[in-house]
């Protein structure tokens, strides 16, 4: 089975489009890397939760909407592997933390072992 790297990032409203650029590159860079697949959602329906949810997680405040993204590998030494060098590449090389188009502090992330996948055989219902 394979790996993913999974993050759940607050961005401002106005800082979408800058996200989306950072994004790209991000996309890019670890695809050229070796990462499988590269994901970036926009929030679109984040109903009140009863427990911990996407907004609270991040400390979401006015004026942000939350991005939830992944990235998939074949396992976690690719990722580790894959990781490695798209941290060392020129591309982020001069990525500055104060001014990203959002707030690494507030970013939930974690890597994650697939236990169950089911993916589509190209049918629709």
């Amino acid at each position: 089975m394979n790996y993913v790297d999974g993050f759940v990032t607050p961005v401002p409203k106005r800082k979408v489009e800058a996200y989306r650029r950072f994004a790209r590159k991000g996309a890019k860079v670890f695809r050229q890397h070796g990462a499988l697949e590269y994901r970036e959602c926009i929030a679109d329906d984040l109903p009140p939760a009863k427990g911990v949810s996407f907004p609270r997680s991040v400390k979401l405040k006015p004026g942000e909407i939350v991005f939830f993204s992944w990235i998939v590998y074949k396992s976690r030494a690719h990722r580790d592997r894959v990781m490695a060098k798209a941290m060392k590449d020129p591309a982020f090389a001069h990525v500055d933390p104060k001014t990203l188009p959002f707030d690494w502090k507030r970013t939930v992330y974690g890597g994650f072992k697939i236990v169950v996948e089911s993916k589509s055989r190209g049918r629709t219902s």
